[in-house]
């Protein structure tokens, strides 16, 4: 089996709204093969960015556009590719988007390998750990403290049990902050998680004032309060915490994980497999998690595609925590990309089980959506 095709596709919703969410447009990676399987990845980055960085041209030997490097490969050497790709693009990408675009091909890769075998991505990679695994409802904070625990309410409502509010109006004042969170709580109930993601809204003692405030209100983590690359901060802050400190998806491949468990000392790691470096690279940060004795959640903020693939690795690994699970109300695209959308049972996900990542975009609603 050779690959024939690397095509990476932008699709947007009609309006895309200033707020921190990559739910509303999304880049869609499509690996073709001559055996006529087709895998699919995703990329959650600079979208056209990131199709630049796979559809470029050659500009010479160590920074040229991925597609080209696959042309005529085998899928199944996916560690050995993960490697070309990440070579002779050194120049110019290393970390962040050409790590990026990396990862929605590797995705694309395993998938191959799952189709042309009959056989879920989880089993390839040695997991089965879980049947299903417990999610969180994740959404961006309401307008206001009250709007945010009228929104825990509803996402209650819904039978999840763990929930995740983030970014703006979080760093607006210590009030209106420690309201934030009060009132999320209040809105989601007692007998239930709430998780708190700050946004890189802070300094260290400002996130350590935080952290001890909102203790009272038993948050089950305290998510990226600092800048990604204060990673002194991190240490301070996570030694002066009662809460847990978690961190990871700005980051991507092992080195920048590194940077973060062994000098920023944060307690979760959150991986997004659609950074990282994909499967490949996924794979290899759980286990230096393992060793330092950490857990891991994913980060996933945008289709379905990034869900399946989450779910495939944190069934394949020993130390995973949670899943994270979108629920953003003003965002839709998710709904149309795919033939199968992931609902939650019970405050859990069901593992998939069918070949590859376990689900086949819908090719016309990706036609209507298309943008480039």
């Amino acid at each position: 089996m050779k690959i024939t095709n690397v095509e990476a596709i932008y699709v947007s919703q009609k309006v895309v709204r200033a707020q921190c969410d990559s739910g509303q447009d999304a880049l869609i990676v499509k690996v073709s093969t001559d055996a006529g399987i087709t895998g699919i990845g995703e990329v959650d980055s600079a979208p056209l960015a990131a199709k630049a960085v796979i559809e470029g041209p050659f500009s010479h030997t160590i920074s040229t556009g991925l597609k080209h490097l696959l042309i005529g490969e085998d899928p199944f050497e996916t560690e050995r590719l993960w490697h070309k790709m990440y070579h002779r693009t050194i120049y110019s990408g290393r970390r962040g988007i050409g790590v990026h675009a990396m990862s929605g091909i590797d995705l694309a890769l395993w998938d191959i390998k799952g189709k042309a075998l009959g056989l879920p991505v989880w089993k390839l990679l040695g997991g089965g750990f879980q049947k299903q695994i417990r999610c969180y409802a994740s959404s961006l904070f309401g307008a206001t403290p009250k709007a945010t625990g009228e929104l825990a309410k509803r996402i209650r409502a819904k039978g999840f049990s763990a929930v995740k509010f983030g970014w703006v109006p979080m760093g607006t004042d210590a009030k209106t902050d420690v309201d934030l969170v009060r009132q999320a709580r209040r809105g989601f109930g007692d007998d239930a998680d709430v998780m708190i993601d700050a946004g890189l809204v802070w300094d260290a003692r400002t996130a350590i004032q935080r952290a001890k405030a909102f203790a009272e209100f038993g948050i089950f983590w305290l998510e990226e309060p600092l800048p990604p690359d204060d990673y002194e901060g991190y240490a301070k802050l996570t030694a002066a915490s009662p809460v847990h400190i978690a961190a990871g998806e700005q980051e991507s491949g092992r080195q920048s994980f590194l940077d973060l468990m062994d000098k920023g000392r944060v307690d979760i790691a959150q991986v997004d497999l659609t950074r990282c470096g994909g499967f490949t690279e996924a794979m290899k940060i759980a286990s230096l998690a393992a060793d330092r004795g950490l857990k891991v959640a994913n980060h996933g903020f945008s289709t379905y595609i990034n869900v399946h693939a989450a779910l495939h690795w944190l069934n394949a690994i020993p130390n995973a925590l949670i899943a994270e699970f979108v629920v953003q109300e003003n965002t839709s695209l998710r709904e149309f990309l795919t033939k199968d959308h992931v609902r939650m049972k019970d405050g859990f996900l069901p593992v998939p089980d069918a070949p590859g990542l376990g689900l086949e975009l819908n090719e016309e609603q990706v036609r209507k959506h298309r943008v480039a």
